[in-house]
């Protein structure tokens, strides 16, 4: 069984409905995860979604937002959902292939503007929400397995346009890197973006701020596909695709695809 699989922080589904039935209808995924749906479950558009082929959903919303969606070609079933540092957000989904591959859909918190927990309550629940997945990680080890979401960590040198600028700006701080590392490695997860394309500077995310987002290039890889050491081998054919982040009214991510034959 071969299926390719996308990961895309969409930033309000409803809002950017005809973008994702755009990259459905273009790149026709098997699997796409979306992240910060900002939407209650019921009012996810999905029958456009049905209409290209996209049956399945399994999902968690609130209004306004965070929300986290599965949509599928081939049939899942719900497995729940987990509230890491009880912050009640719906940043967590997890769903099964019929192959009996588990998939978790991740929004993590992006942390506020000041790498500071003692003045920024936002910062201290990023590291705490990492902190419990590790926990969680180490206690229930993962297998058959893929994770993938908006981490909201660039954590390589290569994976943000300026290294030491961005040292003390939150997504890149040494902190938050040790705190991915650490539950990167509670379930030996394998970064299957890096293992494609170990090399050169790679980005997911660019900044509404930018008057040239593409001109001026000052990129973070915030979002990520990871896949358990029995599997990670059969993930292959990485890609970000850029020019998505030029469409129009965008998302400032780019969707994250990787193919996996098992």
């Amino acid at each position: 069984m071969s299926f390719t699989l996308a990961t895309w922080n969409i930033n309000s589904v409803r809002l950017r409905a005809g973008l994702v039935e755009k990259l459905l209808t273009e790149e026709a995924p098997d699997i796409l995860c979306l992240q910060e749906c900002k939407s209650p479950v019921h009012k996810i558009p999905l029958e456009g979604f049905q209409a290209l082929g996209y049956r399945y959903m399994v999902a968690r919303g609130q209004k306004g937002y965070n929300g986290v969606a599965i949509l599928s070609k081939l049939p899942i079933r719900d497995l729940g959902e987990k509230d890491f540092a009880a912050l009640g957000h719906a940043r967590h989904v997890a769903a099964e292939l019929e192959n009996g591959v588990t998939i978790h859909n991740f929004y993590v918190p992006a942390g506020g503007d000041k790498p500071d927990r003692e003045i920024n309550v936002k910062f201290g629940q990023k590291l705490d929400y990492l902190t419990e997945m590790r926990d969680w990680f180490h206690a229930e080890k993962p297998a058959k397995s893929i994770l993938v979401g908006d981490l909201n960590i660039a954590p390589r040198e290569d994976d943000v346009w300026d290294h030491k600028k961005l040292l003390k700006v939150v997504s890149h701080t040494p902190i938050e890197v040790e705190h991915l590392g650490e539950t990167q490695d509670a379930g030996q997860w394998i970064d299957i973006t890096r293992k494609d394309i170990p090399e050169g500077n790679l980005y997911s995310w660019w900044s509404y701020r930018a008057p040239d987002w593409d001109k001026a290039d000052k990129g973070r890889r915030l979002d990520h596909i990871w896949a358990t050491p029995d599997i990670a081998s059969a993930g292959h054919s990485s890609r970000i695709l850029r020019p998505v982040r030029g469409w129009e009214q965008p998302s400032d991510h780019a969707p994250v695809f990787a193919t996996f034959d098992l």
